[in-house]
């Protein structure tokens, strides 16, 4: 009788052991839910009343050789997730800029893809004003700077550890009240700001796109 009491205790285990990836995939993917459908009763968080923003967006970089003292050509995979808060609420009803003041905490990954995808990893803090008077559609510009480490092995920028300012526009295009698909072009420069010589900076365009979720 102990002998199948055993067995059965290692059998329900297996069992438990076989089903244990579903339960975490199933798990996950209520957690998912939970976060994306808002509870009963309770309304959707739209650009106009959110308390914040999740944000990944994704894209490609070059930059513009000669534009100031640029010289080196550095083509990039970027990779952005971010998170707004927003100070304000609603700024000027009815008129054309109608909106509200954001504040953007970016955390950036740029891969250079053809320097050996060599890369450049940071932290941004930018202001953003993100226009809300139009239905649908949320067009929003933004300016900043941060910190970067750069290592792309080019001794013309002096230093690995840079900072970068940038500025652009987007636009986000809501598919319902709290998730908006995202396209965006910024000007980003990077250099060590006269902290160490030669002090080559890379002045490029990145164009992203992404998706943002309003909570």
């Amino acid at each position: 009788m102990t002998w199948h009491w055993h067995k059965r205790r290692l059998c329900s285990k297996k069992r438990i052991g076989e089903h244990s990836p579903m339960t975490k995939k199933a798990l996950a993917t209520l957690a998912l839910i939970a976060f994306l459908v808002p509870l009963p009763g309770q309304a959707e968080p739209t650009v106009s009343s959110a308390a914040s923003e999740w944000a990944f967006l994704t894209g490609y970089g070059i930059t513009h050789r000669y534009f100031g003292a640029t010289r080196t050509q550095v083509q990039t995979w970027d990779a952005i997730a971010r998170y707004g808060h927003f100070l304000s609420d609603e700024v000027g009803k009815g008129s054309w800029y109608q909106g509200r003041h954001e504040l953007l905490v970016e955390l950036p990954y740029h891969m250079a893809v053809d320097h050996d995808a060599k890369s450049m990893a940071g932290g941004y803090l930018l202001g953003s004003w993100k226009f809300t008077g139009l239905k649908g559609l949320a067009p929003y510009v933004f300016a900043g700077g941060g910190i970067l480490y750069v290592d792309l092995g080019l001794p013309s920028m002096g230093s690995k550890l840079d900072f970068s300012y940038q500025g652009g526009t987007g636009l986000q295009y809501f598919i319902r009240p709290d998730i908006a698909l995202v396209s965006e072009y910024r000007y980003h420069h990077i250099s060590n700001a006269g902290t160490a010589s030669p002090n080559e900076p890379l002045n490029s365009s990145k164009v992203l796109i992404g998706v943002s979720i309003f909570r």
